[in-house]
């Protein structure tokens, strides 16, 4: 009877355990308190910091086409609080409950085979969902990797990284301050997520439990409702798509974020977000509104047959800050996607 006694007790200690652990993931009280925590693991969304292993109730995400940012490897993850539910709006971002987060991690993995670099995180940024608002807030990496600190004023960072051809490359990269977050993500008046709309995370990505469609796991997290209808975004690489579609997958998330009827360059109008279909707004022989010096002289954003022509290219080739597109989140050209865009506009109409 001794014996059954211990073995109780030492179940219930077990349990009591267990059960502290799992209430103690994620620090829901760090997340709405008003002063931002000064470090990262405060919020406890990770097991494992450095790996990056999420915590019982955060859940991995990637976007079908990513926004570039100087060739950064980025990691995402989403935590939506019990019982919270994201409803489906088309053509935008699901409107997250309160409470929730979308984290993503800025740094080079350096995974390449003849990498002679380790990984290096950079920098975390997080948008918190709290009276019913989105606050920003990025926390730096320490040298250890073993936390990130709050950066209100923001740092630019001089590293290196291994390209995808196994060459070292140097970028002067720049953690935003507080505010340069709403040149990318003001909507309006409001502060705004950029990339988890439904047609960019319809596709499947390996999570702990095996392979499943990002949409459906939300789904039977009871995050998000089922029936939904939206077009699939294309994966702007993916070479066996179309050009009409990789194109228009890049512009959305590169440019249409800021580009678009309401948008923060709601005036130039030209809109390339993924859903336009007026042929001035996405700049077919469209004249600039007040480009300057950014113009380079070019009369029309976008001149089909010749991209030579065309002030949309010219601006992706820059990297003056002052004649670049986008202006903010990068400060090297994405050759690749120079190349896709110089490709679209030479065979625009055929």
């Amino acid at each position: 009877m001794k014996n059954s006694k211990y073995i109780f007790l030492t179940f219930l200690v077990f349990a009591l355990i267990n059960t502290q652990d799992a209430w103690s993931d994620v620090n829901d009280t760090v997340i709405q308190q008003k002063k931002m925590a000064a470090k990262l693991s405060d919020y406890g969304f990770f097991d494992d910091l450095n790996m990056q292993s999420p915590t019982d109730g955060v859940l991995p995400y990637q976007l079908i086409t990513p926004l570039f940012s100087d060739y950064a490897d980025k990691l995402r993850f989403v935590y939506i609080p019990t019982g919270g539910f994201a409803e489906y709006v088309p053509n935008k971002v699901f409107d997250f409950p309160e409470g929730s987060v979308l984290i993503k991690t800025f740094g080079y993995l350096n995974s390449h085979e003849n990498s002679s670099l380790d990984k290096q995180l950079l920098e975390t940024r997080l948008l918190i969902k709290k009276d019913n608002k989105w606050k920003n807030v990025s926390y730096v990496w320490n040298e250890e990797q073993n936390d990130a600190y709050l950066s209100i004023a923001g740092k630019t960072i001089s590293t290196q990284f291994i390209n995808k051809n196994g060459d070292m490359q140097d970028v002067r990269y720049r953690v935003p301050n507080i505010n340069q977050c709403k040149e990318c993500h003001q909507s309006g008046k409001s502060i705004q997520p950029i990339g988890p709309k439904a047609r960019n995370l319809n596709s499947s990505i390996d999570y702990n439990d095996g392979s499943m469609n990002q949409l459906l796991k939300w789904h039977e997290k009871g995050w998000i409702d089922k029936d939904m209808q939206f077009k699939t975004m294309e994966n702007w690489a993916n070479e066996s798509a179309s050009l009409e579609d990789r194109t228009r997958a890049y512009l959305d998330i590169n440019c249409g974020h800021c580009h678009i009827d309401g948008g923060s360059a709601d005036t130039t109008g030209l809109y390339l977000d993924f859903t336009e279909d007026r042929k001035i707004h996405l700049g077919y022989f469209k004249k600039p509104i007040a480009a300057g010096r950014a113009s380079n002289n070019l009369k029309y954003s976008i001149v089909p047959g010749k991209p030579e022509e065309s002030i949309l290219l010219y601006r992706m080739k820059s990297e003056d800050p002052g004649i670049m597109m986008p202006e903010s989140g990068r400060t090297l050209a994405h050759s690749e996607g120079i190349r896709l865009i110089e490709s679209w506009i030479k065979n625009y109409d055929k």
